[in-house]
């Protein structure tokens, strides 16, 4: 696999369970960027250790297919290395299909990376013109598509809705899955914004340990004064279902103490965003909650 990113990681891990030796090379030499740091960390572990041969900071130079083989050249490090498989899968990312679409006259403006610009509520330049889904800006998801489309047509009808873009799930279907909402850890720092942070490993869920699927964790990040919701990450069992609850909580700008007075059935996955909620403030109750600095 060239591309240690969502499709790559997704497509390496079936292979690999599949039975195949997948080894995946990577340009960058952090994993996953764009999620959690200790969220990617932690999955990067456990994918080490299902086999999945993970090689960062390989910026692969070239390869050739002689025989039914594919020679696959790379750089890291270490200096030129060559690598020898039986299929080459690429999953470098996507980019908007939009050479052609429209003509010079259109009054619909396209930039140099091929996306069409459009404002918050999907319009063009042109009068009357939309555009939604992985030609506009924003994460390539098909939900993400889907409401922009709603919020357009509802529009066109005459009614008022809003695409809420920080709110959007994103999910990687691997096993265990990882998912988030909102804001990183990271991107909060980069914007001064003072936070807390809970956690919740899926090691301590009842409902994880009686399944033998206990890989993982909760995180929920609250604003340090209002304690409104800003971020959820979950690395483990039914995190791309976890993440949903996530979602409706920052629609209706939860805080973690709303979560944490949320009553959730036990037993249930679930429950690691409860006590992950009430971990924000140190009130988790299945886990030793730590010293608040």
């Amino acid at each position: 696999m060239i591309g240690a990113g969502v499709i790559g990681l997704e497509l390496g891990s079936v292979w690999s369970r599949l039975g195949s030796e997948v080894v995946v090379l990577e340009a960058l030499e952090e994993f996953l960027p764009m999620a959690d740091q200790r969220i990617a960390r932690d999955g990067l572990k456990i994918f080490r250790r299902q086999g999945l041969d993970i090689r960062l900071g390989a910026l692969v130079t070239g390869a050739k297919v002689s025989g039914g083989t594919v020679t696959v050249s790379y750089q890291d490090s270490d200096g030129e290395q060559t690598i020898e498989v039986d299929k080459l899968i690429v999953a470098v990312g996507r980019r908007p299909y939009t050479d052609g679409l429209l003509a010079p006259d259109s009054g619909v403006v396209v930039d140099e990376k091929g996306f069409v610009k459009v404002d918050d509520l999907c319009s063009t330049d042109a009068p009357n013109v939309y555009a939604v889904g992985d030609c506009v800006r924003g994460p390539m998801l098909a939900h993400k598509g889907s409401d922009e489309g709603v919020m357009v047509a509802e529009r066109i009808a005459g009614f008022k809705p809003l695409v809420n873009y920080a709110a959007v799930p994103n999910v990687i279907y691997t096993h265990p899955e990882i998912a988030w909402v909102g804001k990183t850890e990271q991107e909060l720092k980069d914007q001064g914004v003072a936070y807390n942070v809970g956690s919740f490993p899926f090691a301590a869920s009842g409902r994880a340990l009686a399944a033998n699927d206990t890989d993982g964790m909760v995180r929920v990040i609250a604003d340090l004064e209002s304690d409104r919701v800003l971020g959820v990450h979950v690395l483990g069992p039914q995190a791309s279902e976890i993440i949903a609850q996530a979602v409706i909580a920052m629609e209706f700008d939860a805080s973690a103490e709303d979560l944490g007075l949320t009553m959730f059935a036990h037993p249930t996955l679930s429950e690691a965003l409860h006590e992950a909620a009430l971990g924000v403030a140190g009130h988790a109750i299945h886990l030793v909650n730590r010293k608040k600095r």
